[in-house]
């Protein structure tokens, strides 16, 4: 593919499974409206493509028979959109399939088996193809370009391939598995090798880099050395590509910020009354996913109003499960199986006019969201498996009384930088009881001494600096050019722990 010339093109382009944006009717002329998604990555990356001539390459959201009048390229919110289109079957065998239910089971661990189709990889190939192209089509002479997700691994190698000019970055939003699992991928090379078309591969955790590193090793006999391995190029020469944590995070001051307006106060005071004022509400806000442990829970709670360490009159459980995948059988059957142990438990505990778990099976906006956080004594983040868990950044953002509790699994990346929080093993039943009960009867001191920890943390590692970090290891140049420095909005003394991560130094 021919080099876009010299004042040409976008000098920074993502490309991620899903457009920024979401469709939202109609104009009265009959052109598409569109509304910003709400995503952490979204807010991230949109102040970014605002200052450096940025566009955007990813789905809409609809089969393509239904977008083929928003096909061309177009301007949102200070941005290039450029969508790919998806046909319903390339749906099934794209998303639902290949990338959620091949990579998405594999790379969290197996906790349900994977499915292996030849067709659905087939499809894998020629949408992360469609998205290479589209990339490459609108990339300016040595553009960067920041590839996003497990969808769209086998997108950097082929970018490489038609334009070697460009600086490319891949980030892993999931965990990556270690390569006694990852090893039973049928096609595991061919991923490998999409993934080191990049100059810099990006992780949650440490430990994802290295299982990484590790894969390259075993399958590809690349000898990883200073967080990184050398790859032979098309023309003989050697490239050098690097691994490194870079762990994500949520516009922190923005949340705060919704979590002191008087509207959110008001509505989490009205949400404990609608509870019936409890002496205890226990959170727990996650996607219906079999990776968020959301029966571990459930089972928790139960037990603990069985043995009387909890009182059934005193406590709620406020349970949110987004919609998730309805389509795919196992989330069908998930959400059969919650909704069925929340009906146990209500039955055995419940009263007239009072259920000891509220269980939502709804998608609510931020302002709800923060309104829930700043209503709940105790934030629950059970996840079997999880990249980093952002709910439980959010719940710390919005907690600027200083009060709550967060019990965290440590199979989360959050549990990597939210010290402070009482860890937790979800399998270990017992365990997860006792910490339950010891955030329910945390004093005060002990609340905001915790508190306070967790959210300078958050508060010094924001969302923004997540992206400058990762775009100026990408390429050093943009160092004054990227927004969301640690100097730019901490102060020159600001201790930049990421740093040392971000050159592979494992501090834990």
């Amino acid at each position: 593919m021919p080099v876009p010339p010299a004042g040409e093109g976008y000098d920074v382009v993502v490309v991620a499974n899903r457009l920024p944006v979401d469709r939202d009717g109609s104009h009265p002329d009959g052109s598409p409206r569109w509304r910003r998604s709400p995503g952490g990555l979204v807010t991230a990356l949109e102040p970014v493509m605002q200052s450096q001539d940025g566009a955007w390459v990813g789905w809409s959201g609809a089969p393509s028979t239904a977008e083929e009048e928003v096909s061309e390229p177009f301007d949102e919110g200070g941005m290039r959109l450029v969508p790919v289109g998806l046909s319903g079957d390339e749906i099934t065998g794209f998303y639902e399939g290949f990338s959620n239910g091949t990579l998405w089971p594999l790379y969290h661990d197996v906790i349900v088996a994977p499915e292996y189709h030849r067709t659905w990889w087939e499809d894998y190939v020629r949408v992360n193809e469609r998205f290479a192209a589209a990339a490459a089509d609108v990339a300016a002479q040595g553009a960067v370009v920041w590839v996003q997700d497990y969808q769209l691994q086998l997108v950097p190698a082929m970018l490489r391939a038609a334009r070697p000019d460009l600086s490319i970055g891949f980030f892993n939003h999931i965990p990556f598995p270690p390569y006694e699992i990852f090893a039973q991928l049928p096609w595991r090379r061919q991923v490998l090798e999409g993934l080191l078309g990049a100059d810099l591969v990006g992780f949650q955790r440490p430990a994802d880099a290295q299982n990484f590193l590790r894969a390259c090793r075993r399958s590809l006999k690349l000898v990883p050395r200073h967080q990184g391995v050398e790859v032979t190029a098309a023309d003989g020469s050697q490239r050098r590509v690097r691994a490194s944590a870079f762990p994500i995070s949520i516009d922190t001051a923005a949340m705060e910020a919704l979590a002191r307006s008087e509207p959110v106060r008001a509505r989490a005071a009205e949400i404990r009354e609608h509870l019936g004022n409890p002496d205890t509400v226990i959170l727990g806000v996650d996607r219906l996913d079999y990776t968020k442990g959301i029966g571990h829970r459930i089972k928790a709670f139960a037990e603990l109003l069985d043995d009387g360490l909890l009182a059934a009159d005193d406590t709620v459980l406020l349970q949110v499960a987004t919609p998730s995948r309805e389509r795919v059988e196992q989330y069908r059957l998930l959400r059969e199986d919650i909704e069925l142990q929340v009906g146990r438990v209500n039955g055995a505990h419940g009263r007239i006019g009072h259920s000891v778990v509220q269980y939502l099976h709804h998608s609510y906006g931020r302002e709800e969201m923060a309104a829930m956080f700043q209503a709940a004594d105790v934030m629950l983040v059970t996840s079997l498996r999880d990249g980093m868990n952002l709910v439980a950044k959010e719940y710390i953002a919005s907690r600027h009384d200083e009060r709550g509790a967060l019990v965290l699994s440590e199979f989360t990346g959050a549990a990597d930088e939210l010290g402070q929080a009482i860890h937790v093993n979800p399998h270990d039943i017992d365990g997860l009881k006792a910490a339950v009960v010891q955030a329910v009867v945390m004093s005060p001191r002990e609340q905001r001494r915790r508190m306070r920890s967790m959210r300078r943390r958050v508060g010094e590692h924001d969302v923004q600096r997540w992206a400058h970090d990762f775009l100026t290891t990408l390429r050093p140049d943009l160092a004054g050019q990227v927004p969301g420095g640690a100097d730019e909005a901490r102060g020159d003394d600001a201790e930049d722990e990421h740093a040392g991560q971000a050159r592979g130094e494992d501090h834990r």
